[in-house]
């Protein structure tokens, strides 16, 4: 069963993400904003800002596409080296509260250019470790009164955010997203996170994760409701199976020229998650029924590594796939992102509902 199914903003600086044919104008607040409205028109139920330090401020980003919409639920990616636990739980209570509970939250622990940010995260597992800890000191600050708290990263002394999220039978707060696919992430997911995305990975290694990530719960005694599962990949959807795998292979076809903008960014090749997506490329260019695992030896990067490549029946036939495995979030995208919104939620949608 679907719990969620959202899309993707590309939150850029530079025009051209992942072919996107948006030039002029495109990160302006016209542009997000009319991709937001077409978001919420499609049928979606909201959709994934980006972050990065190179990036746009994804909570600005959230917040205004928020008054432009009245459906549209946020997905803001946020790294805790970019906030402390408090003034992010009082900033996201704040616009959830003004929004009418539409904030969701996908916290980001990899690398980033912590350097530029005057960031000092330590190694691996001390990254990880933070990260533990702000998300569990958020969640408190979300639903408990004067918080004292003495961490190892993080300290508080009888906090009390002023405005509280909004709160409903089964959301308590936004829902937290988390990803990665280290011993240190799954460690963190399987004890803090309320959804544990995955890239777009074969079945097989998605049926792995999960089972690897129950079994931490049990062993780390989560004190959480279940974990649930998202799956966050790139979908080329066309009206037939041979239109949208000819369309696939000459795009893959153009990013082997190497275009700039299929460079891999080396910080992301350290990420065990990708390093998993680029080697799933020696197995073949095709994998399951559909799933297009060329883009990752090109440099496509995160969601635009796999593919899942078909017409809209081949397409959610794969996902009810992964939906039986126990993933009910999906984040999908394809550009050029206005036209794919649309098309996409035209055809695809109703068949996942």
């Amino acid at each position: 069963m679907v719990e969620e199914l959202l899309w993707y903003i590309p939150n850029q600086v530079h025009a051209g993400h992942r072919g996107d044919d948006r030039v002029e104008g495109h990160n302006s607040l016209e542009r997000l904003s009319t991709l937001a409205r077409g978001v919420e028109a499609a049928g979606w139920g909201g959709a994934l800002l980006g972050t990065g330090w190179a990036r746009p401020d994804t909570f600005t980003v959230a917040a205004a596409l928020a008054t432009a919409t009245t459906r549209f639920q946020p997905l803001v990616a946020i790294r805790p080296g970019y906030w402390q636990p408090a003034h992010f739980a009082a900033a996201a209570a704040t616009l959830d509260h003004l929004s009418g509970g539409r904030v969701l939250v996908n916290v980001v622990s990899g690398q980033d250019h912590q350097e530029q940010y005057g960031d000092d995260e330590g190694d691996q597992a001390q990254r990880y470790a933070r990260t533990k800890e702000f998300m569990r000191l958020v969640r408190r600050l979300w639903t408990e009164e004067r918080v004292t708290h003495d961490g190892e990263y993080y300290r508080a002394r009888d906090a009390d955010i002023a405005l509280r999220p909004v709160a409903r039978e089964g959301r308590p707060h936004p829902r937290l997203y988390f990803g990665g696919a280290s011993e240190a992430a799954q460690r963190v997911g399987a004890t803090e996170a309320d959804v544990q995305l995955f890239w777009g990975e074969p079945l097989e290694g998605v049926a792995e994760r999960i089972a690897t990530l129950r079994g931490l719960e049990q062993s780390l005694e989560r004190d959480l409701p279940p974990l649930q599962f998202g799956l966050r990949i790139t979908t080329v959807v066309r009206e037939t199976r041979e239109e949208a795998w000819a369309d696939a292979e000459a795009r893959v076809a153009q990013m082997a020229k190497g275009p700039a903008e299929f460079a891999r960014d080396p910080r992301r090749d350290h990420a065990q998650g990708q390093q998993r997506l680029v080697e799933l490329a020696a197995r073949g260019d095709v994998l399951d029924d559909c799933l297009y695992v060329a883009p990752a030896r090109h440099g496509g990067g995160g969601a635009g590594s796999t593919w899942l490549v078909g017409s809209a029946e081949d397409v959610a036939k794969a996902l009810h796939r992964y939906l039986d495995l126990g993933v009910s979030h999906l984040i999908l995208s394809d550009t050029p992102y206005e036209r794919e919104v649309e098309r996409i939620g035209r055809l695809l949608l109703p068949l996942l509902r």
